[in-house]
């Protein structure tokens, strides 16, 4: 029996329902899970470069370190793998992240604008105003640079003109996340085309900043 081979199929059912839920298009957006370290190398589990999500199979899934070194399987880890080893170096209460294209969030990251706090549960769960990083191209440190400067302590992050990004401490919480950006980016745009948008006001705020700080305790 393959090693890892449970987190890697939590890698491949995200990476496929990801696909399903419109999140992404053919090859695009990636995947990955922190995995316990071993020998004091700190790993994950991650999508590969340029393959479909709904014809991976678990062997496809690659293992590799923090140094992008192989541990298992021989094909070319995400192009965004720097990007998730940077946001586990940083938020150690991190343990999956997941890279989308969805239409509403992808929209949105084409204004130039953050997407204030508007809603309970965009507080209570991605941490408030979700940050429009600035641009990068895809795999450079600039983007990686930019993207945890925008990311902070939140669990989603805006990527211009391409998508965005979603932490969490498994999987479910970082697929949680992609949705509920995805719902708060086409609640805002809806919003602005009809009036302005009002941000919650000081006590709910409170409330839910709260909330959500008591829930990313380790």
């Amino acid at each position: 029996m393959s090693k890892w081979l449970n987190e890697k199929k939590q890698v491949l059912e995200a990476a496929r329902k990801m696909a399903e839920r419109g999140l992404v298009v053919g090859t695009a957006g990636n995947v990955s899970l922190r995995l316990p370290p071993e020998a004091d190398r700190e790993l994950l589990a991650i999508t590969p470069s340029s393959m479909y999500h709904d014809t991976l199979s678990v062997d496809d899934i690659q293992i590799i370190d923090f140094q992008r070194q192989a541990m298992q399987g021989n094909l070319i880890p995400s192009i965004e793998s720097g990007l998730h080893i940077a946001i586990y170096k940083a938020r150690k209460n991190v343990s999956a992240v997941m890279h989308t294209h969805s239409i509403y969030a992808s929209a949105v990251s084409i204004t130039g604008l953050d997407i204030p706090p508007i809603l309970e549960d965009q507080v209570a769960f991605l941490g408030g105003t979700i940050k429009l990083a600035k641009h990068a191209p895809s795999g450079s440190k600039e983007l990686i640079e930019y993207t945890l400067s925008a990311l902070e302590n939140r669990n989603a992050v805006l990527l211009p003109n391409h998508g965005a990004v979603s932490t969490g401490k498994t999987l479910k919480d970082a697929f949680t996340a992609s949705e509920l950006l995805e719902k708060t980016a086409k609640i805002f745009l809806l919003a602005k085309l009809v009036g302005e948008v009002k941000q919650l006001p000081p006590e709910s705020m409170k409330v839910m900043t709260d909330y959500y700080v008591k829930s990313q305790e380790n």
